[in-house]
């Protein structure tokens, strides 16, 4: 009986220990210089055992350690184990700070009063996610503040990429004792310009590269969305959810209706829109909420910001291998990005995204990790 009690114990033991036994990047493997500027990965944990490798190339979260309703934890978010896996990716956005403006420009031009700009095209005939070298393929000035927090700061000169003005952008990732991932987005400029940030973790909640996220349950704050056309610019239109497939307004897997007879889903094949994000009085209020159900990760999404883009990961193809020898098949992740409205500078019935000297850029997003068991 007496060994009985002692092999419970030591099973016990066992038990609570692995859950948590995970093993984090060697920070060595990230070492390295793009642009003759040091490249670091900083680690950042919570008292609950989650934890977040960053590095400043790209402001890229590399991974996610959450835990299911048994307490085993998996990364869930894509990437690579080394620098060169991102310098080499097929894939330029995973994990990634995107800036100076998140989403699509059409055919790379906008105003400002007067003067007509045209920055650089990178997607077709279109500019994307801040051109050619966009904030995701800069190395940031890094300081970790503490076990918990991070921040990161770029100065972005007058015409880089096209854009007017220089602007200091400052972003804090802060691990919460709550279970967050919440990342505080701030800019200057001294000419009128544009801005949208915003961040592009590819998630997977059975963990990165381990099956689709069609099964994941996903649930958005929004009765409209902005339709696009087939290069998935923005038409202008502000158009209801209800009764097609855009509609999320009640929990739904995302593959249910992924496949359906939709234009919409044709043009982006599959899920890669933005949804417009019902008024609320809440300065940060809830956006989205995704469940897969059979680990119970869950996550809920908070921001100030007045659009959500939801990406299914239709491009990824598998040829990127990325962490412990993971292939990233087509829709193995998903996207959930805070923004303002694609094409916005194009669109006076769209939100503003002017910046002008004197005035500060402020955009939040929350990603809140939970348990349904």
């Amino acid at each position: 009986m007496k060994n009985y009690l002692i092999v419970l114990v030591v099973l016990v033991f066992v038990s609570c220990t692995t859950s948590k036994d995970y093993k984090l990047i060697d920070e060595s493997s990230f070492k390295g210089l793009v642009d003759n500027n040091e490249v670091k990965l900083y680690t950042l944990k919570n008292k609950n055992g989650i934890s977040t490798q960053i590095t400043n190339y790209g402001g890229r979260v590399v991974n996610l350690w959450v835990p299911d309703k048994d307490g085993e934890f998996e990364d869930v978010v894509l990437g690579y184990e080394t620098l060169d896996g991102y310098l080499k990716s097929n894939e330029i956005y995973y994990g990634a700070l995107i800036g100076r403006y998140g989403n699509r420009l059409d055919k790379g031009k906008f105003s400002i009063g007067e003067n007509e700009y045209t920055v650089a095209t990178n997607n077709n005939e279109n500019h994307l996610h801040g051109g050619i070298k966009g904030f995701n393929n800069v190395v940031w000035d890094a300081k970790q503040n503490d076990a918990h927090s991070l921040t990161l700061k770029y100065t972005s000169k007058n015409r880089e990429e096209g854009y007017p003005g220089n602007i200091v952008v400052e972003v804090i990732y802060n691990l919460t004792d709550n279970d967050e991932l919440k990342i505080e987005y701030k800019a200057y400029t001294d000419a009128p310009t544009v801005i949208n940030l915003t961040h592009h973790s590819f998630f997977n909640f059975h963990g990165a590269g381990k099956g689709s996220i069609n099964d994941h349950e996903l649930f958005i704050d929004a009765d409209y969305y902005t339709p696009v056309d087939k290069g998935l610019i923005p038409t202008g239109e502000i158009a209801p959810v209800k009764d097609t497939p855009m509609d999320f307004t009640q929990a739904t897997a995302i593959g249910k209706r992924v496949n359906s007879d939709f234009e919409q889903l044709k043009f982006g094949l599959g899920y890669d829109h933005n949804w417009v994000l019902n008024p609320n009085n809440e300065k940060v209020r809830l956006a989205a909420r995704i469940i897969e159900p059979l680990s119970g990760r869950s996550m809920e999404v908070y921001t100030n910001e007045p659009g959500l883009q939801f990406y299914g990961g239709n491009f990824l193809d598998g040829k990127d291998v990325g962490k412990y020898g993971l292939s990233y098949k087509h829709r193995t992740a998903f996207c959930l990005e805070t923004q303002h409205f694609p094409d916005s500078p194009n669109h006076p019935n769209f939100p503003s995204t002017e910046l002008n000297p004197g005035e500060e850029y402020y955009s939040v997003c929350i990603y809140k990790f939970l348990i349904e068991k």
